[in-house]
């Protein structure tokens, strides 16, 4: 079964619409049937793979954005096709003086893009990604916990990937609006890009709607499967939240015992998303430090926020009369728990559990 097939059948929302919209974007410039319908799986595969990353209201744009892209690297692929339709073979050496010339613009797009980073931010993530320092180590340093600095060191990595881009591709930005909706997208900050209206603005700016498939065009996490990101809206994503995060924790000599109490606090707090919030998000990741491994668990959600964070931590507090453990219970299972929510805005949990010997 195709991709698109696939959507329609089986994807609801947003996505189960975007087929007939992109085959639009890309009928209105080709004719050849199979080469629309090429397109429009290859987009429905890009958006696919974006979507944890954005927002639902600009999954539409940024299908437009995908497809308008790939109708001119189309064109341009056709084009140097019929220039050079006569050569049978191709002798050119694979060892190129222009690919030394092309590694060292990316070296110096990689420098530029570390430059641009707050000092205290490039040296941890130096610290970690170059001299190998564990997250628990920066953690005691900087009088914080490992779940906080693995936080801030996807920020930080969502902003060298957009500055390394800018440097490479050598674009000046047109706004003051363009970096921070690129950011958005590089973090998959879904909230952020619907404050930013970043859907609006990928299909007005060319700048951003360039560098956008770079920084969303990518698989988010390990290739190992140790970091998973699960949109959350209804009672089914509980269900796959809970196997999902399982699986990577199972991956890391948890205990049968610690593995369902990881699953049950995982499944408390997406039940939490579908219950009081419009919609969220969860991010399970492995951790590690020096002599340990571990799962960083993130869950955000778009909603009205916790009136009194204290009192919704005290036991038998319940605003639904529910069986669950609530936010108690989730705080004794975990190692580390941490909770920071906003009136009108929504709520975000940081919890992380470590492999005990």
């Amino acid at each position: 079964m195709g991709i698109e097939a696939l959507a329609d059948r089986q994807l609801t929302g947003g996505l189960a619409e975007l087929p007939a919209l992109i085959r639009r974007v890309v009928a209105s410039r080709i004719r050849d049937a199979n080469a629309i319908d090429d397109l429009v799986q290859e987009t429905l595969a890009r958006v696919m793979t974006a979507q944890a990353r954005l927002d639902d209201s600009a999954l539409a744009p940024y299908a437009v954005v995908v497809a308008r892209n790939l109708l001119s690297a189309q064109w341009r692929q056709d084009v140097r096709f019929k220039q050079h339709a006569h050569r049978l073979i191709d002798l050119t050496d694979a060892s190129r003086p222009e690919d030394q010339v092309l590694q060292r613009e990316e070296s110096r797009a990689v420098a530029s893009a570390l430059a641009q980073l707050p000092e205290g931010e490039r040296q941890t993530l130096i610290a970690h990604e170059v001299e190998g320092q564990a997250t628990s180590d920066l953690a005691a340093k900087s009088g914080s916990t490992a779940g906080a600095v693995a936080a801030q060191l996807h920020r930080t990595r969502a902003k060298l990937r957009v500055e390394y881009l800018l440097a490479l591709e050598r674009t000046r930005l047109p706004t003051e609006r363009c970096r921070p909706v690129l950011l958005s997208l590089s973090g998959g900050e879904r909230r952020r890009q619907r404050e930013l209206d970043a859907a609006g603005h990928l299909l007005e700016c060319p700048e951003c709607a360039g560098l956008s498939g770079p920084l969303l065009d990518r698989l988010d996490g390990h290739p190992e499967g140790e970091e998973a990101i699960i949109a959350v809206r209804s009672d089914r994503d509980v269900v796959r939240a809970r196997q999902r995060g399982r699986e990577i924790a199972a991956q890391i000599d948890f205990s049968s015992t610690d593995l369902t109490l990881i699953a049950t606090a995982i499944s408390e707090v997406v039940r939490n998303i579908v219950r009081f919030a419009d919609h969220g998000q969860l991010r399970v990741r492995v951790i590690e430090d020096a002599a340990r491994r571990g799962l960083l668990i993130v869950a955000r959600d778009v909603g009205p926020g916790i009136p009194d964070v204290d009192r919704a931590l005290r036991d038998g507090y319940s605003t639904y009369g529910g069986l669950g453990i609530g936010l108690p219970g989730v705080r004794r299972l975990m190692d580390e728990f941490s909770i920071a929510s906003e009136l009108g805005k929504g709520t975000t949990i940081t919890m992380a559990k470590w492999v005990h010997a």
